[in-house]
């Protein structure tokens, strides 16, 4: 068959780059500080991983990526350039589809026109930009190292530079944060006009400083109980439906034309691949991966050694339950026709007991092909994502 770019398979691929300034206070991602020196070596680490897997790879052709996502961490805080040098030796070893989505997640206080510059120049056509809140007390509960201020002048410099595609993140529900001061937050940024806006709860993780602090802290009264969080997520969609922006997923809104290709992908379990540590890949019904200590990392990436770790070859039934909890999480919701093309059955013969359950009480809806959540149902939708996991008899009725 000859290859041309309607049949060739898509894929997505994760860069991780693993350090910050500082860690705030309620991340719990694999990320740290580091010397320029172990960053430099992370790099150089990296690269070889990416021509170690993509020599593997060079037999099949008839892939192509339409989308990269360099994520952390920190990316902006590698040397201007870096993120070139990746880029190029992931050109040399995949197909890239004519357009594809490159992002770049940044903080405010470490972008310059330097970096934004070598971004562009690179190919970079997307920038991701982790603001969490315009309110200074609340940014620095949070931990986070740039103001407002420091933020503003980041968007302005990548809108300087061409940066026509650009997400802002925010985090709602965060200790003392009131309906008043998120709704400044928002406001604040929409004068801006970003394309994407990612609106998240925060979610107090173990092993974090915030565990420790708030772990019982709706109980206590330090965060927003659950009534005050849904009035700031209905708000939320109030507020970005007004200026025009589309609620795509469930914490994710986007002017028309940008929802992020990318995310959409993962939802729709697309494959991608994964490089840098600790890096995640789901590869032809396969799950794996990279080791996730720094040291043994870079080690074994030097020495061309595989990276691989925590390999799963998936079952029906692990696919079946990830294509429902995470497409739901879609906003269009997932599509009976799809499931049937994969499963070869009908979503009902699988699940029709937990899906005539959630549209009785109002909180799962059908029309046509489609099945998603109501609004009702996305403020519960963690607890109907649980019933999407089979036991073993439902899966044989389906099958």
């Amino acid at each position: 068959m000859e290859i041309n770019e309607k049949n060739r398979k898509k894929f997505v691929v994760y860069v991780h780059i693993p350090f910050c300034i500082k860690k705030c206070d309620y991340c719990d991602f694999l990320s740290a500080p580091a010397s320029a020196d172990v960053q430099e070596r992370y790099v150089q680490a990296l690269i070889r991983e990416i021509r170690a897997e993509g020599a593997a790879e060079q037999a099949d052709r008839t892939e192509q990526a339409i989308s990269v996502f360099f994520g952390g961490g920190t990316p902006s805080i590698l040397q201007a350039g870096r993120i070139g040098d990746i880029l190029q030796a992931l050109r040399e070893c995949f197909v890239f589809a004519p357009e594809a989505e490159i992002t770049v997640e940044c903080n405010p206080g470490t972008l310059d026109a330097a970096r934004l510059s070598s971004y562009r120049q690179a190919g970079v056509n997307r920038l991701s930009i982790g603001l969490q809140s315009a309110d200074r007390s609340e940014l620095r509960l949070l931990g986070r190292i740039h103001t407002w201020e420091q933020f503003e002048e980041s968007f302005a410099l990548a809108r300087g530079e061409g940066f026509c595609n650009i997400n802002v993140d925010l985090m709602s529900a965060l200790p003392g944060q009131t309906a008043a001061s998120w709704e400044n937050t928002l406001r604040s940024v929409l004068l801006l006009h970003p394309e994407h806006i990612s609106a998240y709860s925060l979610i107090i993780e173990e092993g974090t400083p915030f565990y420790g602090r708030y772990a019982e802290g709706a109980r206590r009264g330090l965060l927003p109980d659950e009534d005050a969080e849904r009035a700031m997520y209905a708000r939320t969609g109030e507020l970005l439906a007004a200026a025009g922006y589309e609620h795509y997923e469930i914490s994710n809104y986007a002017l028309p034309g940008f929802a992020c290709r990318h995310n959409i992908c993962y939802w729709e379990r697309t494959d991608y691949i994964g490089f840098g540590l600790g890096a995640a890949s789901l590869r032809q019904q396969e799950r794996f991966s990279r080791l996730r200590g720094l040291k043994e990392y870079m080690a074994a990436a030097e020495e061309g050694r595989s990276t691989r770790t925590e390999i799963q070859k998936l079952s029906q039934k692990d696919e079946m339950e990830e294509f429902m909890f995470l497409g739901l999480r879609l906003l269009r919701g997932v599509s009976a026709a799809r499931f049937y093309e994969q499963f070869g059955c009908r979503p009902e013969e699988v699940y029709g007991d937990v899906l005539d359950k959630y549209e009785r009480l109002g909180l799962l809806a059908r029309e046509g092909e489609r099945i998603f959540l109501t609004e009702r149902g996305i403020d519960v939708s963690n607890v109907i994502f649980s019933d999407f996991l089979l036991d073993e008899d439902a899966l044989q009725r389906g099958l």
